[in-house]
């Protein structure tokens, strides 16, 4: 593991911290490492915390200097992206949540994180975009993140324009799910996070699991796995225990 991504096992809660400061870019070597630490996370915890060392969230991917350049042919090329759309989806299969802390820009690839996380706390002065039609690029990645998070008209409008938005209507658009003051911010999510190791383990991975699955099923598909997940969860012996 690199010192540009931190991890930290903290009681029930894995802390990963994006560590590449002042900007914090992403490579792809990162988003790989961060995929494979949350997908291996409930062996130890109970749920993932995602922060940078600031003073930005994050301004985007980065491509790794070692790779050299780009194939100059799309099907060899094509790869070379698969650790950022897989981070995006490890996210979402993680078996724990993972929750991340917005401060600063949040751009691009960081914007998309923090739609695909399952709570995301931003600071009342953090800012988002996607910045990517800017530099001539088509912000396709982002895009399939967001895609089924934001409306139509808020995710072109924020990929045609490259404008921020603030915290408030990044969360009016779905991108996160709450905004705290800065002085705040830190408080709030330790309470978050006190919270939700304490609700009971079958519940906390139940609910993730059934949202992962039932948006995209129909209706009767959506209602079996319903009560088909609702039994196994709420007869399981850990939602027996006082709490």
């Amino acid at each position: 593991m690199s010192d540009d991504i931190l991890l930290e096992q903290d009681g029930r809660i894995l802390r990963a911290t994006f560590n590449t400061a002042p900007d914090n870019g992403v490579s792809d070597v990162m988003a790989g490492e961060f995929s494979e630490a949350i997908l291996a996370a409930h062996e130890n915890s109970d749920m993932v915390l995602l922060r940078s060392a600031g003073p930005d969230f994050c301004t985007g991917r980065v491509r790794d200097a070692s790779k050299g350049p780009p194939s100059p042919e799309a099907y060899s090329r094509r790869p070379e992206y698969d650790p950022i759309f897989n981070c995006y989806r490890s996210i979402k299969d993680a078996q724990v949540p993972v929750v991340a802390v917005i401060e600063g820009r949040c751009m691009g690839f960081g914007t998309a994180v923090a739609s695909v996380c399952d709570v995301s706390f931003a600071s009342s002065t953090a800012t988002f975009n996607i910045p990517e039609v800017g530099h001539n690029v088509m912000p396709t990645m982002v895009m399939s993140a967001i895609y089924d998070r934001m409306p139509r008209n808020a995710i072109l409008w924020m990929a045609y324009s490259t404008d921020f938005i603030d915290a408030e209507r990044a969360m009016t658009y779905g991108l996160i799910s709450q905004v705290v003051d800065a002085d705040k911010l830190d408080a709030e999510v330790d309470r978050f996070c006190g919270l939700l190791t304490s609700r009971p383990t079958p519940a906390v991975r139940g609910l993730k699991e059934y949202l992962r699955s039932a948006p995209r099923m129909d209706d009767q598909g959506a209602l079996d796995y319903a009560r088909s997940i609702h039994s196994m969860v709420n007869t399981a012996a850990a939602m027996k225990k006082d709490h």
